[in-house]
């Protein structure tokens, strides 16, 4: 059985701005937003990209031609050959009467303004939502006649489940699942045994009153890109101590006693929210860029996020017994409360996976029609599922760059140690090995490596590399056999995909100061040598020769660029930063002497 699964509509960007006017900071609120593709051929997980990484446009909800073909590439087959394209949204007629119904039973709209919702509502379902026009998207993005058959829609939180439940073992566990909207829900809990999903309905919470969207609304406020950029409001948390009194809980969000919550506005009622805000802020729009401001309400923000989904988390402990915890969707990326979830809780363990976010619902997508057609699927962890390039391909793409960079090959077993030596010093290193991780992060084949010891060693990759906020805080990696040496881990045993954060010992909080936040705190990537080969072999042969035991590995690219993919991509961004080095492969990289 060989199932395809995708996500991205081609029409969305145009019609959402068109209709809902989602554009300039608004311009990722839209369905399908980081489009990628996943192959399964009989159970086994084959190949997975995202498009971004492909077209080069960040966070792209473009469909994902470019991802298809290279996974039907790399499992040598074509469409002819695919039994199943699983698509990581269901618009059922269930599904479309409760999105109709939302609009209809608004008691603050008036019947033009409801008419008016209808109408784009109506364009929406014929453009993108609805069978035919998913159809005919596939059509004229592949050029290939679907089989109605053959397209099998898949609920988009069952997406995301199953992507967690596949790449955690497959094992019982309870869930949470929660992000921005899936197409009715926002968050669904519940269990899955023996293989048997069985979601609490009576807890689930509908898009109206989404935690996620109303983080996003948050966002915004305080200046930055929302769907896109909370992981910055969540970076400015760290910088004061939680509030002893939270204005978002006060005076904005209800919550109820089955651990759900209720918000006052949708998440498009910008106008009302920023006057909700502004008031008990004490804000304006002269204040909503002041640093010491935007700590206040992203510290309330978050302690928000933290109470309510610890809430959720609280009722699904009394509805199952079960020891594991799977937490995936959006807010799963809120990494510094993933560890505050887990050690508030009775769970013997939390996965987040590697594809939490909407990047990984093609992914769960194509696991769950695997499932049904009666392939257990077989994952394994490795983030490792996209593209690779060989020695001609790197050196291809040497020739294309050789009148602004020079290189010399070293042989493979010595790229760990060549590296190492040279990141004693303050030099910052662009990293290029293998298959490129999927997902949002970096998991060191696509990397920035640099040494934490240093003082300034954080703004200077802040400003001259990553050209970014300066507040930003960069990610450690680590050998797991010594993670709980240098970070109190608690119940966490690895943290392989960065999706949680720890206390660092205080004993290494100077050691590592470039990756260690402002509250000494650090998001770690655990490695081992099955893992990653050569990054271990890195770290370890980095640590003996420093006695640091971690690097920062934060990735490869620049702010508003995609991770990069393919040796050309690498040296772009390399040429295009200050970057001292590039190890691509086996070949060590810099600038020519006379560029």
């Amino acid at each position: 059985m060989i199932v395809l699964g995708y996500n991205g509509f081609g029409k969305a960007a145009e019609l959402f701005a068109r209709l809902y006017r989602a554009t300039g900071i608004d311009r990722h609120l839209l369905f399908g937003h980081d489009s990628a593709a996943a192959l399964i051929v009989d159970g086994t997980l084959v190949a997975a990209v995202e498009e971004e990484r492909l077209n080069r446009e960040k966070k792209t909800s473009k469909f994902p031609s470019n991802a298809l073909s290279w996974c039907l590439e790399s499992g040598g087959i074509t469409l002819v050959d695919v039994d199943v394209v699983a698509f990581s949204w269901q618009f059922s007629d269930d599904v479309m009467d409760k999105m109709i119904a939302e609009i209809t039973e608004d008691a603050s709209a008036s019947p033009a303004e409801k008419f008016s919702r209808l109408g784009r509502l109506a364009e929406t379902y014929a453009a993108l939502f609805s069978q035919e026009a998913i159809l005919a998207d596939f059509l004229e993005h592949t050029g290939h006649h679907l089989d109605p058959q053959k397209l099998m829609p898949v609920p988009h939180h069952l997406a995301h489940l199953m992507t967690g439940y596949h790449l955690a073992g497959g094992h019982d566990a309870a869930f949470l699942v929660s992000d921005g909207r899936a197409e009715w829900l926002s968050a669904i809990t519940g269990e899955v045994r023996d293989g048997e999903i069985r979601i609490f309905d009576d807890v689930s919470v509908d898009s109206r009153h989404s935690l996620a969207m109303l983080f996003s609304v948050v966002t915004r406020y305080l200046g930055f890109v929302p769907n896109n950029d909370e992981y910055k409001v969540m970076a400015l948390a760290g910088y004061a101590p939680p509030p002893a009194t939270n204005p978002f809980l006060d005076h904005v969000v209800t919550t109820l006693p089955d651990g759900t919550y209720e918000i006052p506005f949708p998440a498009s009622a910008v106008p009302a929210y920023y006057a909700l805000f502004d008031r008990i802020f004490d804000g304006g729009p002269g204040r909503r860029e002041d640093f010491d401001f935007r700590v206040r309400v992203a510290g309330a923000a978050q302690q928000m996020i933290e109470m309510l989904t610890a809430a959720q988390l609280g009722t699904l402990e009394r509805r199952s017994e079960l020891p594991r915890l799977i937490f995936e969707g959006g807010l799963a990326l809120n990494c510094v409360n993933n560890t505050k979830l887990l050690n508030g809780s009775r769970f013997t363990d939390m996965d987040v996976s590697f594809g939490a976010s909407d990047v990984g619902v093609a992914l769960g997508a194509a696991l769950y029609a695997a499932r049904q057609a009666g392939d257990e699927p077989r994952t394994g962890k490795s983030p490792y599922l996209g593209p690779e390039f060989d020695r001609e391909d790197i050196l291809a793409a040497l020739d294309k760059f050789s009148q602004q960079v020079e290189w010399r090959e070293v042989e493979p077993g010595q790229v760990p140690a060549e590296t190492a030596a040279l990141l004693q010093d303050e030099n910052v290193i662009g990293w290029f090995q293998g298959r490129m991780e999927y997902g949002p992060r970096a998991l060191g084949n696509r990397s920035i490596l640099a040494n934490p010891r240093f003082p300034g060693m954080k703004e200077l990759i802040n400003e001259r590399i990553k050209q970014r906020e300066q507040f930003r805080p960069f990610a450690p990696v680590v050998l797991e056999e010594l993670a709980a040496q240098v970070f109190e881990t608690g119940k966490k045993n690895s943290s392989p995909y960065m999706t949680f954060v720890f206390p660092v010992r205080p004993v290494y909080q100077d050691l590592i100061q470039g990756a260690c936040h402002v509250d000494a705190t650090a998001r770690i990537q655990t490695v081992t040598d099955e893992s990653n080969p050569p990054l271990a072999e890195l770290l370890r042969r980095f640590n003996e020769l420093t006695g640091v035991p971690c690097l920062i590995n934060t990735s490869f690219n620049v702010a508003g660029e995609p991770i990069v993919c393919s040796p050309v991509d690498a040296l772009a961004c390399f040429l295009n930063t200050e970057m001292d080095h590039l190890v691509l492969g086996n070949f060590l990289v810099r600038r020519a002497a006379d560029s």
